[in-house]
């Protein structure tokens, strides 16, 4: 009789345990297609649907997740009252219990943005006087394109980091490996979903990115010629702390959008890795959904916002651990809006 070792959806490694036990582990729920398992001679883990000794197992959850996609569930007619307080509790209570699996799917999302901001910062220095030297409109398409390569990455991610942070609310098997699934399902839904919403918050923040392009512009392509001198760098400092402040009216316009759309819309991607939704319908599902209690989820927004930015006032390094807790406290609120129980 085989012996297998399985990661548990804490992030720790059970067994060795039977076939035996596996089967009734699946029959429990405690276990299905995506846990990470491995025979006591293999050299990786791996999922359990890519073991056939356990296909009739999986094969009833199987059926039932195709039957759940076939008959989409709607939304429209169903209400919720969320508890603020409470969805900040869950996301803190999640991060005890489940330390490891939730710190580090979050380190992983973290390591690839700065990552990919590392290497757009780069292209950026790269291109340096050629970029301060074109016209705005190259600029603010640089930007554009900026967001379009991030999401092809971020997207997907996001969406597995959101699975993990859901499948242990719902206290499901789920492992780190997990925070790539959105690249093995429904990546491009995913990466369309960051991307339109991504396009939508750069077309609301347009006028205000246009006034600092034309106003701070040619300050900074002036400063590039200047990095032997540093008296006339120090001259030119006034003018352009005058660039900053003359945008900051603008920008506080455009945050109104922004703001609006951004918590409408917070919910797209968790709805496409977790209903399987395609992207059109999990915008405008979030959409409507939150704009029943918008102000609501404004709030809880609001002090996730406060929450992790306790953590940067903890030499930013509390971030690591209060950002968490904030993604945690919005899925929270997700399984109040569009969980299995009508609310």
């Amino acid at each position: 009789m085989a012996n297998y070792l399985i990661i548990g959806g804490d992030g720790k490694e059970y067994g060795p345990v039977t076939d035996a036990d596996v089967r009734q582990w699946i029959t429990e729920g405690r276990l299905n297609a995506e846990s990470r398992a491995k025979a006591e001679n293999d050299a990786e883990f791996r999922a359990l649907a890519q073991f056939p000794e356990f296909a009739a197992a999986l094969a009833p959850q199987a059926a039932a997740a195709f039957s759940a996609a076939a008959k989409p569930v709607d939304f429209s007619e169903r209400d919720y009252d969320l508890d603020i307080g409470g969805c900040i509790s869950r996301g803190w209570e999640l991060l005890k219990e489940n330390f490891a699996t939730v710190f580090l799917s979050f380190l992983i999302l973290m390591l690839v943005q700065l990552g990919g901001g590392f290497a757009m910062n780069m292209v950026a220095m790269a291109l340096g006087k050629t970029l301060l030297q074109a016209p705005i409109g190259v600029r603010l398409g640089y930007n554009f394109f900026v967001s379009v390569a991030l999401t092809l990455v971020i997207g997907p991610l996001s969406g597995g980091l959101f699975l993990v942070y859901l499948k242990l609310l719902r206290k499901q098997a789920t492992s780190v490996a997990e925070v790539f699934a959105g690249f093995q399902t429904c990546y491009l839904q995913l990466f369309l979903g960051a991307l339109m919403v991504s396009l939508a918050i750069n077309v609301c923040l347009l006028p205000s990115q246009y006034v600092w392009q034309a106003k701070a512009g040619p300050l900074l392509e002036q400063m590039q010629h200047m990095q032997n001198d540093p008296a006339g760098m120090q001259n030119l400092l006034p003018q352009l702390m005058s660039a900053f402040t003359g945008v900051i009216p603008v920008l506080l316009v455009c945050m109104i959008p922004v703001t609006f759309l951004t918590v409408s819309w917070q919910f797209t991607l968790p709805l496409i890795i977790d209903k399987q939704m395609e992207f059109g319908t999990a915008m405008k599902t979030s959409f409507r959904m939150v704009g029943k209690h918008w102000w609501h989820v404004f709030g809880l927004t609001v002090l996730v916002g406060l929450v992790s930015f306790a953590g940067v006032l903890g030499c930013c390094i509390g971030v690591m651990f209060t950002a968490p807790i904030g993604i945690a406290a919005m899925m929270s609120a997700y399984e109040t809006i569009f969980g299995a129980e009508k609310n």
